[in-house]
């Protein structure tokens, strides 16, 4: 059975392999980008959507997009950087754009998937995250702020979900 998915981050790196691993099993994937032709693999399963994690009205505007043309089976959080360097070193915009990213902006993909998984009776979300996440490593003070906040919103968020069927 085919499914749906629905990947931040397509352009490069795991968010890219997911999609091409996935389109050559024979799924449909909505691969979301930052900049317009940075995804070009020609591929008619595949729908490219303009995205950028740093802004809340662009992550509503594309995930209704998806939504609005077809169920979507699992929306994957795949988009994020890291920033590394001493914590007192760090610009603050520099800081400022990772929180944005990988904390701020996967909070807001998730809030707005959840209705569209309600309206549909259940999906499922899947937040790629890293072992910074569970573990810190000097250097790495702000990737780590970002990576545990985002592991105990989802782990949250899963817990309200589970009586709905999405997860």
């Amino acid at each position: 059975m085919t499914k749906t998915w629905l990947i931040t981050g397509a352009a490069r790196g795991f968010g890219r392999n997911m999609t091409e691993k996935l389109l050559a099993r024979g799924d449909h994937v909505i691969a979301t980008v930052r900049r317009e032709g940075s995804l070009d693999l020609g591929h008619p399963n595949l729908n490219i959507l303009k995205m950028d994690l740093t802004d809340a009205g662009s992550i509503r505007a594309a995930v209704n997009e998806a939504f609005a043309a077809q169920r979507i089976d699992v929306v994957v959080g795949n988009a994020g950087y890291g920033l590394f360097g001493a914590a007192e070193e760090l610009a603050d915009a520099a800081i400022a754009r990772q929180i944005a990213t990988n904390l701020v902006g996967v909070i807001d993909l998730v809030r707005a998937t959840i209705p569209h998984f309600r309206a549909q009776g259940g999906g499922r979300f899947l937040q790629v995250s890293s072992e910074g996440g569970q573990v810190a490593y000097p250097g790495f003070s702000l990737y780590h702020a970002t990576k545990w906040g985002i592991e105990g919103f989802i782990e949250a968020v899963s817990q309200e979900l589970a009586a709905s069927g999405s997860r």
